[in-house]
């Protein structure tokens, strides 16, 4: 398949043994139908690409029942582990961790349930190790909920399996001066909204965060740098890279050494179609 052909939201890249491997939000509806699953892409030049691969598909009963949402796949003491997000009956939206032995699944529940607060709606879950090993979740406490949406970060146990003490906010919407707000209609609320946060380390050391909001001209990528180079510093923010009504996107290095953004755009389905921009570090 082209890349042109995939409905994707969310879309994020794992390169490893010589494939790039495509996740992302594939259900046709992932606002209102029930949830169906996860299907997954590879390639080895990033324009050509296989047919979907179903890799999640939740097990009888499982906690998630619509909205299956963002998944990322990490490569982690050497097995994959899928963040992604979901809500379910008597269940607030949240960040769950699934794992697998291969790239393409079958992943299977590994948290009990979302690892993100329970009394809270939250989504975008992200994997960060910082200097010291120790594993963090970064993600998004809803605008719906929040009003000002959230980014946060929550230690993670060694297994993934489950938290580890009080989450910590990061930062809000609001605070970057080119955050707007949304109106929901349905909800009859307005607020600023925080998604798809994802950390990336340069060559210098230096930690930023992707996110998206809405800016003037819509649905945006920007960024934001940590100023101690961890997640707990404080956050400056920088910049939006992308307003094209596109955001929710990641950084990854390409096997012949270049920097590549992905993010969906146009952000309306059934539009979204993941676009691959390189990109360069510098200053």
């Amino acid at each position: 398949m082209n890349i042109n052909e995939i409905q994707i939201r969310d879309p994020f890249v794992l390169p490893f043994n010589g494939k790039y491997y495509l996740y992302g939000s594939t259900d046709t509806d992932i606002w209102k139908s029930a949830g169906v699953g996860f299907n997954a892409y590879y390639s080895d030049d990033l324009v050509n690409w296989s047919e979907p691969v179903r890799v999640f598909s939740p097990p009888k009963d499982y906690w998630g029942t619509k909205n299956f949402w963002a998944p990322e796949v990490h490569f982690y003491n050497n097995e994959f582990y899928m963040l992604a997000s979901f809500i379910g009956d008597g269940y607030k939206r949240g960040t769950a961790v699934l794992k697998s032995s291969s790239p393409l699944g079958m992943f299977l529940p590994h948290s009990d349930n979302a690892v993100t607060p329970k009394s809270q709606m939250c989504l975008d879950g992200t994997l960060y190790i910082d200097k010291q090993g120790q594993p963090w979740l970064v993600y998004c406490y809803e605008w719906v909920e929040a009003i000002d949406g959230e980014i946060c970060a929550v230690r993670l146990s060694p297994d993934l399996r489950s938290s580890v003490g009080e989450p910590v906010t990061l930062f809000k919407s609001s605070s970057a001066v080119w955050s707007r707000p949304v109106r929901s209609e349905s909800l009859n609320i307005s607020g600023y909204v925080t998604d798809g946060c994802f950390l990336h380390r340069n060559n210098k050391g230096e930690l930023f965060m992707l996110w998206s909001c809405f800016s003037e001209n819509g649905y945006c990528q920007c960024y934001a740098k940590s100023d101690n180079g961890e997640i707990t510093g404080i956050w400056e923010h920088k910049d939006i890279i992308y307003d094209k009504n596109g955001g929710h996107g990641m950084v990854f290095r390409s096997y012949d050494n270049k920097l590549y953004l992905t993010l969906h755009t146009p952000n309306k389905t059934p539009n979204e179609r993941a676009v691959f921009i390189e990109i360069e570090e510098f200053n």
